[in-house]
């Protein structure tokens, strides 16, 4: 075995492993990043990335199912799935050799191979040929992310019971489509599959689908999704399967009573848990939360010196640009860089890319009203938005929650066309700590869907201009 040392080892290579090696080399350190099966981690090969591709397809499948508006009449459209998968792939194998560019461009050593800990400061490496080599570096990241979590009563076969990998390459569309689980990746995939013109069931056990969300967010996409068709159960399970004539025979417990009800294909999307098996970290001693994920600081350290967790395996939530952005500050923190921020969970915005689309940063209302705080809740819909009126999509709206003292931004929550691109100006609002009074005195362009979010700051101080 050959014994190579470095300043820091990163292992995994998704949005926040390589983000890490980039960081750290830049910093001058002598940086090596192990993984063992592919550059960019399942948010690029098999979640964020490809998932985005299809979605577009089923929004342009909506487009030309509303052309007629427009003046244009559509007919004998055919779609080639295959053609549209094919597409998907090709954008995650182009952003893959993108990520192979700048690790080269920055100098970072690669390894593709399995990583273990064995001691303080060392690694294992076994390649594919079963090959093994030493590393060993004062710093070591770990980046492994996080795998789907699966039911004892829903096991996934690839075949009749996907996970979200099969999901993304589906040899036909199925007729009937069981979505189990209604957080994000639940939702993106009922919404695709629906609009791709399958009849999908999405249940889910919460009282509310995207259970995360402000509750009225969550109930307006479900009436959204039922008005296309979709059957939404929410406080439901599913209890059992059984493969019967080519079908999937499921077994639902509901609000009102046990059903049985047959689909083509069951998707299990319930949530996901940590990579951290055949790490080493027993041995190590290195401590764990409740929920199975690796314990960190807020610079990311574990209890043990010298090791360190970001993104997914670290926990929730598990977002590739709460991934990114860990994995910047802590190698700015291990390099010494000065004025290092700790993370602060309330800036992280959340997106779904259902459509209509879902937005969000901060407290939702439910969670403000928990804790006492004084608020003031604009809204504003988009269906009195000129420039969504005018693209001939206007579901949604806008609402804010900010402290009726201060005038501290304390929450925004988007639901509509493209919100995901728009709340990234709340971000940026509530991280330099804007009020509603200075929020209402920003100048914001006509016309554009952006004026709903200063409509609804105004609407929060009884303001507003077009309601």
């Amino acid at each position: 075995m050959s014994e190579t040392q470095f300043d820091v080892v990163v292992v995994g290579a998704g949005p926040g492993g390589y983000v890490a090696a980039i960081r750290a080399a830049q910093l001058g350190l002598n940086t090596a990043i192990v993984e063992a099966q592919h550059l960019g981690g399942i948010c690029l090969n098999w979640g964020c990335i490809p998932t985005k591709a299809l979605l577009a397809g089923a929004e342009l499948a909506t487009q030309f199912k509303h052309a007629g508006q427009f003046g244009f009449q559509v007919s004998q459209l055919e779609f080639d799935l295959q053609q549209l998968i094919k597409h998907s792939r090709q954008v995650s194998a182009q952003l893959v050799q993108g990520i192979a560019h700048l690790l080269k461009k920055n100098q970072v050593t690669v390894f593709d191979a399995k990583a273990k800990l064995i001691g303080k400061e060392t690694l294992q490496l076994t390649d594919a040929k079963g090959q093994q080599q030493i590393l060993t570096a004062p710093h070591i990241i770990l980046a492994t992310g996080a795998q789907a979590r699966h039911l004892p009563q829903l096991p996934v076969d690839g075949k009749y019971v996907w996970s979200y990998k099969e999901a993304l390459v589906p040899e036909q569309l199925p007729q009937r489509l069981l979505v189990v689980g209604s957080g994000a990746i639940g939702s993106e995939f009922a919404s695709l599959y629906q609009d791709l013109g399958c009849q999908v069931t999405l249940i889910d056990i919460a009282k509310q689908i995207l259970p995360t969300e402000d509750a009225e967010v969550a109930q307006y996409v479900q009436k959204q999704f039922q008005q296309k068709g979709m059957q939404v159960l929410t406080q439901s399970a599913i209890q059992s399967i059984r493969i019967l004539n080519e079908q999937v025979q499921c077994v639902l417990t509901t609000p009102q009573g046990e059903q049985t009800l047959e689909f083509d294909r069951v998707l299990s999307a319930i949530g996901v848990q940590p990579n951290t098996a055949n790490l080493g970290l027993e041995d190590l001693g290195v401590e764990l939360n409740p929920q199975g994920f690796i314990q960190t600081d807020a610079y990311c350290k574990t209890n043990v010196v010298g090791l360190y967790a970001i993104g997914d395996v670290a926990g929730a939530p598990c977002l590739a640009h709460k991934a990114s952005h860990e994995a910047v500050l802590c190698v700015e923190k291990i390099a010494g860089v000065q004025g290092v921020h700790a993370l602060d969970r309330s800036q992280i915005p959340g997106c779904i890319f259902t459509h209509p689309q879902v937005a969000s940063i901060g407290l939702h209302e439910a969670a403000a009203k928990a804790q006492n705080l004084p608020i003031h809740i604009g809204k504003f819909p988009l269906s009195a938005n000129g420039k969504a009126l005018a693209l001939g999509d206007s579901a949604g709206f806008v609402k804010t929650i900010i402290h009726a003292e201060t005038g501290e931004l304390l929450g925004a929550h988007m639901v509509g066309h493209e919100v995901t691109e728009h709340i990234q100006g709340f971000a940026i609002a509530k991280y330099l700590e804007a009020t509603d009074a200075t929020l209402a005195q920003v100048i914001f362009p006509h016309p554009t869907l952006s004026e709903a979010m200063h409509e609804s700051i105004l609407a929060s101080m009884q303001r507003a201009i077009h309601i």
